[in-house]
């Protein structure tokens, strides 16, 4: 995968960001600063931070996947690994060009064996979207709890397992999307919801507030319902996985 360039207002901006566009944690990501950027003076000639970040070539083995105890995480590594070296010949990134129909059944078998294993009855509803090589992958059923997880931490595994299965010789890196009972969508309001009243909280007691460790593209939610607030400001600290956002009173 080709180098892409990304650009923000400091460094750690940009690298978010390109988590956020390639949708993987920072560990999967491969960078090199192009420029820090600069403040500029009272704001004036400010120069933002530019990043060239591409996915890390030397995929993690699936063993090594997130942990998902809420679903039984060693049932899903071991499916996980067993679809990755069952994968078809045929199926080779110099034999076959992007085919969706290819992606989505990977996807498909793979979350039947899982699901098998685990004794759960899901019903998932797998579409490609070939312009803009996406694999949407819905999911519904009875016990949809236990597959979000704690802060959507199952479903994130979820995704990550089938992103491996799916580019397993694939010549073009195809992004994954799972949800389910708009879960993602509900997810995004609660952490709007919870940027405002941190905001309010910090006005108040003009004391800075850590929040709870999120991935990237959970991070990005805070820093972009913040952006603009005329009293307090974002910036993240710490390391994955435990990297969260810190939000101070403006001087």
């Amino acid at each position: 995968m080709d180098f892409k360039e990304f650009t923000a207002k400091n460094v750690d901006d940009a690298i978010t960001e390109a988590c956020e566009q390639l949708m993987v944690t920072s560990d999967r990501l491969e960078y090199e600063v192009v420029s820090n950027g600069s403040a500029g003076f009272l704001g004036i000639n400010a120069k933002p931070a530019v990043i060239k970040a591409r996915i890390k070539e030397d995929k993690p083995e699936v063993a090594e996947a997130p942990k998902a105890s809420e679903v039984k995480a060693e049932v899903v590594k071991e499916e996980a690994k067993k679809e990755v070296k069952e994968t078809p010949k045929s199926e080779s990134k110099n034999s076959n060009p992007v085919d969706g129909d290819v992606f989505v059944k990977k996807a498909n078998d793979f979350l039947k064996d899982v699901f098998g294993a685990m004794n759960m009855e899901v019903s998932v509803n797998t579409k490609f979207n070939a312009d803009d090589n996406i694999l949407d992958v819905e999911l519904s059923g009875a016990e949809m709890g236990v597959l979000i997880g704690k802060r959507g931490q199952t479903l994130d595994s979820l995704q990550y397992l089938i992103s491996l299965v799916v580019n397993k010789e694939s010549s073009d890196y195809i992004h994954v999307k799972v949800d389910t009972e708009n879960y993602r969508e509900r997810r995004k309001a609660t952490l709007e919801n919870l940027a405002k009243n941190i905001s309010y909280k910090v006005r108040k007691t003009r004391q800075s507030v850590a929040l709870e460790p999120m991935n990237p593209y959970e991070r990005r939610i805070i820093h972009s319902a913040l952006q603009n607030d005329r009293y307090v400001t974002t910036h993240s600290e710490g390391d994955e996985p435990f990297r969260r956002v810190v939000v101070t009173l403006k001087k």
